[in-house]
């Protein structure tokens, strides 16, 4: 399965908080540490926002930070909201889907894999954020 570009900002977002250990952080220096487009992740961390990931402090010193404990976050989550469509192929228009098993496989595919996104938490993937750390700095 591909992941869109959205999902993908999502969870780099995601990872960056977490990194952060609950300290607020802006959208500008997510953008600035991934060098994604200022713009695009707005609108992420907002819907972020609207799902329970992230929570937004307003004023001065405001920023985000995660809405909840990393631990209490699964990848799978994280995927099952930004990722629309779940289906990996259209069989809407093949002539032999009436016949055909692929779907069936293609769905069990699918569903192996996010039984193994749904096991793996943010802290798991942001486990050794010293590791890492040093390349957010700009």
């Amino acid at each position: 399965m591909k992941l869109t570009r959205y999902t993908d900002y999502a969870l780099r977002a995601l990872i960056y908080l977490a990194a952060h250990d609950g300290g607020l952080v802006s959208i500008r220096q997510i953008a600035e540490a991934h060098r994604i487009s200022q713009n695009h992740l707005m609108k992420i961390v907002q819907d972020l926002g609207h799902a329970g990931f992230v929570e937004t402090v307003r004023g001065r010193h405001g920023g985000l930070r995660l809405a909840r404990p990393a631990n209490e976050i699964t990848i799978g989550q994280v995927v099952r909201h930004t990722e629309a469509d779940e289906s990996l192929v259209d069989c809407s228009t093949c002539r032999i889907a009436e016949g055909c098993g692929l779907p069936s496989v293609i769905a069990q595919a699918r569903e192996a894999f996010m039984v193994v996104l749904d096991q793996c938490r943010l802290t798991d993937v942001a486990k050794t954020p010293h590791a890492f750390q040093h390349l957010f700095i700009a």
